[in-house]
């Protein structure tokens, strides 16, 4: 691979290499390393992108990290039977930050140069780009998986009770009342768990979502694993203060075009942790548009905790007992 030299072929270096497969050229620098962001910028289009070849495509990923690597190498494998990248050394090795500087000179029959499918959309696809939808998606990724569960059960008193999964996070936007929430939660006939997204492989949080009927989260980042749910499978957002659009663009839109059901619970003033650092009639709970970008994520995004009240929040929980059962 060498960079474009004009209109001057004459004077092309001759290939070290020559890759009868076409290959897909693409980053994973950037914001990749956010779940959210690995998802939405990556993965999605990445699938858009290389699923025509029918694995019959080699990936060539600059900026990589191991660590990043590592983890969506099933996803990696179910798209190309050549992997190729600079950590990943069980497959067809082409480091691509080297070669520019070894003399290596890698030649494709044919390469695209980025990826495509995503257009203006957040954690979806364009249907103005391709004709793949999010439900081709889900698919891929329950047959890479190899989860079972394709559809989320109905209410029934036959039947074992709804499993709810609660997303604890931790650092900000967290709930700081999470076992009060789980209590409520199997009072109302839901099996729960309470999982923490970090401390699990990309495979175990697709097997533990798979498994859940329901899921419950604060606003952020763990929420992406909604795309491992199956199909009628409840999404109840807890949205923190200020953070209203985000929670709408980036989760709630993307769960119509999933097949997922959709449920927010938008906290009051008394439920966040900004309540004990300002006074109910400061700037920070009655105008927060007015802050620069830097001190609102400063505010409300790395510095706000949710304690949920509960009587509030028990007929969300109902509803989405009812949404099971419809």
């Amino acid at each position: 691979m060498v960079p474009p030299a004009g209109n001057d072929h004459q004077h092309l270096p001759n290939c070290t290499h020559v890759h009868d497969p076409p290959g897909v050229f693409f980053s994973l620098g950037g914001y990749s390393g956010n779940h959210y962001h690995g998802f939405a910028d990556v993965l999605i289009p990445l699938f858009v992108t290389s699923r025509p070849f029918d694995r019959q495509v080699e990936l060539l990923v600059i900026d990589s990290q191991p660590w990043m690597v590592n983890k969506v190498k099933t996803i990696m494998q179910a798209l190309s039977r050549f992997v190729a990248f600079s950590f990943c050394h069980e497959y067809d090795e082409v480091d691509v930050d080297r070669s520019k500087q070894d003399g290596k000179i890698h030649c494709f029959s044919r390469l695209v140069i980025g990826l495509k499918g995503r257009g203006r959309k957040e954690l979806g696809i364009s249907p103005l780009e391709t004709d793949y939808t999010m439900k081709d998606f889900r698919q891929f990724l329950r047959i890479s998986y190899s989860l079972s569960k394709t559809r989320a059960i109905k209410k029934n008193p036959m039947m074992n009770n709804p499993q709810l999964l609660i997303i604890s996070r931790k650092g900000s936007r967290a709930f700081t009342n999470v076992n009060e929430i789980a209590g409520m939660a199997t009072k109302l006939g839901y099996y729960v768990k309470v999982v923490e997204p970090d401390d699990n492989t990309m495979s175990e949080s697709a097997e533990m979502m798979n498994s859940c009927d329901v899921v419950v989260g604060v606003h952020g980042a763990g929420l992406t694993n909604m795309v491992f749910l199956p199909d009628n499978a409840v999404v109840v957002q807890v949205i923190p203060l200020a953070l209203d659009w985000s929670a709408k663009i980036y989760y709630e839109e993307p769960t119509k075009e999933m097949n997922l059901r959709y449920l927010q619970y938008k906290i009051k003033k008394e439920e966040s942790s900004l309540i004990g650092r300002y006074s109910p009639d400061h700037v920070v709970f009655t105008t927060p548009w007015s802050f620069k970008w830097d001190e609102f994520r400063s505010i409300y995004m790395q510095n706000q905790n949710v304690t949920v009240d509960l009587r509030r929040f028990r007929p969300t929980l109902v509803k989405a007992l009812e949404l099971l059962h419809d």
